[in-house]
């Protein structure tokens, strides 16, 4: 009785208020699981393809009833009757019925929502949570959070050219007091902005997006509003830092358009990480520090940085796994950034976090900036077992309602919870050379 019997699609909207997908799919048995797919808005080019219907009349051309009509049309035809519980061949069959290497005919975001839904309907029909049935063994590790509390670069309408300033908790004893520290951080830098005359309104992942005097000042920011809060930078709170470089690379160099227009190489971006390290030893973590289509920039900082730092690749992986074995093969990064909506089906992103782990590799599970008040990545998260969530600010619905979920596993849980914390960062940081 775990046959899929239907699946239907609905045109709902995102925290941007643009048009996403949810998909309900009801078994055989009655009952239901619903999926809300995200979308982003710093991409990586060579991400699965998110279909939109392109008609300027209706939301400036981002409605998606082409990708519902997939849904409730010929997917549905293709895998009513299929069983639920068959997660590997509901999503390699989702894949060939594209039959396109990017999701291009059906759209990821369609291809997502159904893979997503029926994930969540074998865990309601198991009576399960979705983190006990994305994987085999117990999961019990709860991840380490990143909130970006300060945003830039496309996020945010400022000066400031680098993308999201992060805070991670890793020296809590548990999950809920991580969150707690990070939290009341987060109304300290509120304050500390405050009182320095500058704007408390938020961007897109509910961080403050202030017009700062430079790139650099997030960082003092975060570091006073954390001596302020009453925790200790880089042992009880660290800074992680996503630049998203690939929105600043312009025909091989490296444009800071929002602030001062300065232009730099390769090198001298290498330089620069490297010079903010050894300033900021609080920053343990580099996101896309190097621009996707930049292979030799990110040999040549994973070989400078790699042993002494997280470096995460995104744009340049885009939880696609022939993608990253290509990337680890080059000598790329130590860590990938894990987006379902970027490689579009269940199967194919515990894939990638697999490969991960093979290679001791970091994975980080991640939201978009266009999110929904979906709790996927929360449980995804915790089957991953791999130790860290970024999924916005401690503020804005979409994202708490992430954290909120994973303050319920710890519950459920129980005794049996272990929170990454001080495990991961401890993996990474070491003290950067001069």
């Amino acid at each position: 009785m775990s046959e899929i019997a239907k699946l239907e699609a609905l045109e709902i909207l995102d925290s941007r208020g643009n048009p996403t997908l949810a998909v309900t799919v009801t078994l055989a048995n009655g009952v239901k699981g619903t999926a809300k797919v995200p979308s982003g808005a710093s991409t990586g080019k060579r991400e699965a393809v998110e279909l939109r219907d392109g008609d300027k009349a209706r939301y400036d051309g981002k409605g998606v009833l082409k990708a519902k009509g997939h849904v409730d049309g010929e997917i549905q035809r293709a895998v009513r009757g299929f069983d639920a519980n068959d997660q590997k061949g509901l999503d390699k069959k989702l894949c060939e019925l594209d039959g396109t290497p990017n999701k291009g005919r059906l759209g990821a975001n369609a291809i997502l929502g159904v893979s997503l839904a029926v994930a969540r309907a074998s865990a309601e029909d198991h009576g399960l949570p979705l983190y006990a049935t994305l994987v085999e063994k117990p999961a019990n590790l709860l991840p380490t959070p990143g909130l970006n509390v300060l945003n830039g670069g496309r996020h945010a309408d400022n000066s400031v050219d680098f993308q999201e300033f992060m805070i991670s908790p890793v020296g809590a004893p548990s999950f809920s007091e991580g969150l707690r520290a990070a939290a009341e951080t987060f109304h300290t830098l509120k304050d500390v902005l405050h009182k320095k005359g500058y704007s408390t309104a938020v961007g897109d992942e509910g961080g403050f997006a202030p017009q700062l005097k430079s790139n650099e000042e997030p960082i003092e920011l975060i570091l006073e509003a954390i001596q302020k809060a009453g925790y200790k930078p880089g042992e009880d709170i660290v800074i992680m830092l996503d630049p998203a470089a690939s929105e600043l690379f312009e025909n091989g160099s490296y444009v800071f358009s929002k602030s001062d227009n300065s232009k730099k190489t390769s090198a001298e971006m290498i330089a620069l990480w490297k010079g903010w390290l050894k300033k900021y030893p609080e920053i343990w973590s580099l996101e896309d520090g190097m621009a996707e289509d930049d292979r030799d920039g990110w040999q040549q900082i994973t070989k400078e940085l790699g042993n002494q730092i997280q470096l995460v690749g995104d744009d340049n992986f885009v939880t696609n796994p022939t993608l990253f074995r290509q990337g680890i093969k080059d000598g790329i990064a130590n860590a990938i950034l894990i987006k379902l909506n970027q490689i579009g089906t269940v199967t194919e992103t515990l894939d990638c976090i697999q490969i991960a782990r093979e290679h001791a590799y970091g994975a980080v599970i991640s939201h978009r900036s266009g999110e929904t008040d979906d709790t996927s990545i929360a449980d995804l998260a915790v089957a991953a077992g791999m130790g860290q969530i970024k999924t916005g600010s401690a503020s804005r619905g979409e994202r708490i309602a992430k954290y909120n979920r994973l303050l319920e596993i710890e519950r459920e849980l129980g005794s049996k919870a272990r929170y990454a914390g001080a495990s991961i960062y401890e993996r990474w940081r070491k003290p950067v050379k001069a």
